[in-house]
């Protein structure tokens, strides 16, 4: 799949390919450090740490889909995100919406509502979103 830039030099929501589990809790740690090594987001991973070798493997992968790149300081990396956490999200809640819940927002809300036990506050919040839509 190739990729359509915008002017921002961020990903167009429709190119941007699934990230595998791996790829993404690299990408988690990549938006939450904002600029950062790969040692670096090493010292972010959970014990059990993986091989340095592995964080790099990923991280290239990363970019070769266009969701980082880096600057260079000699022989040293510093990756950054080309595509912003909240654009990912969108993409994967819509995903999630089509592929699990048939595409009906009020499904998944009933399914928040009922098997996540939504607290009352948040509820609340939920009704007075849909009233500022009306």
């Amino acid at each position: 799949m190739r990729y359509t830039f915008v002017a921002t030099n961020s990903l167009k929501i429709s190119s941007m390919q699934k990230l595998t589990k791996a790829e993404e809790d690299i990408m988690q740690l990549i938006w939450t450090v904002e600029r950062g090594t790969v040692s670096e987001l090493l010292d972010l991973c959970p014990d059990p740490k993986p091989p340095h070798s592995t964080v790099s493997s990923v991280v290239r992968i990363l970019e070769k889909k266009g969701y980082v790149d880096h600057k260079a300081y000699g022989k040293t990396y510093e990756y950054f995100p080309l595509i912003k956490r909240e654009e990912y999200g969108k993409q994967s809640l819509g995903d999630l919406l089509k592929n699990y819940f048939d595409g009906s927002a009020t499904r998944l809300v009933s399914h928040l509502a009922e098997d996540e036990k939504l607290s009352k506050e948040e509820i609340d919040e939920l009704k007075q979103m849909l009233d500022k839509l009306d």
